[in-house]
């Protein structure tokens, strides 16, 4: 079982049904019904911009997508989600999903989301993902790496302590908590050696 770069076009759904099976829960308000959902994150994934664990047969059993300065793992325009949504519906949800926009900055790597497969939850592929994250960063000269952990989810924290990141913010969603459905998302970094 390997953490290689990107993913193939043939693996682009697999891909998407990953990540919207770990996220659903935070932007299905946003980016639902599930079959739009699925057709924009299969449309804006950029394999540039992701890490994925394969298992010995090739099966990708989860994905680490990052962002820098020149894209995301999950970025896409205006016009991609308007090509998903309608223009109306594209605009509704860039005007909601900018809410959660992160800048990226020289010093932290920022991850833009980790997800494992419900089968693969618990065997060790979101620390591999984690590490290859983490050596990602090094190779391009970050001293340390960022993510966001939403206040449902005190599994991924707990995995994310364990491999060295410490909280040193915490943001409300405020009004927008119902559509999110979390109430606050905390930042953790970790120090790379």
């Amino acid at each position: 079982m390997t953490v290689g770069r990107g993913f193939s076009e043939a693996e682009r759904r697999d891909v998407a049904a990953i990540y919207w099976a770990a996220f659903e829960g935070k932007l299905g308000r946003v980016l639902g019904p599930r079959r739009k959902a699925m057709d924009f994150i299969a449309r804006v994934a950029d394999p540039a911009h992701a890490l994925t664990f394969r298992d010995p047969a090739g099966a990708v059993l989860g994905v680490a997508g990052f962002k820098t300065a020149q894209g995301a793992f999950v970025g896409g325009t205006l016009g991609d989600l308007a090509a998903c949504y309608g223009w109306a519906g594209g605009t509704f949800r860039g005007l909601v999903l900018g809410l959660l926009e992160r800048d990226t900055d020289e010093r932290r790597f920022l991850t833009d989301g980790i997800c494992v497969t419900e089968g693969a939850r618990g065997r060790g592929v979101g620390t591999a993902l984690l590490e290859g994250l983490a050596r990602e960063a090094a190779a391009r000269g970050y001293g340390e790496i960022r993510l966001d952990v939403i206040d449902r989810n005190p599994r991924a924290r707990a995995l994310y302590e364990r491999r060295g990141f410490v909280a040193v913010a915490q943001q409300g969603t405020g009004l927008l908590g119902p559509v999110f459905g979390f109430r606050s998302a905390t930042t953790m970094v970790r120090r790379l050696a």
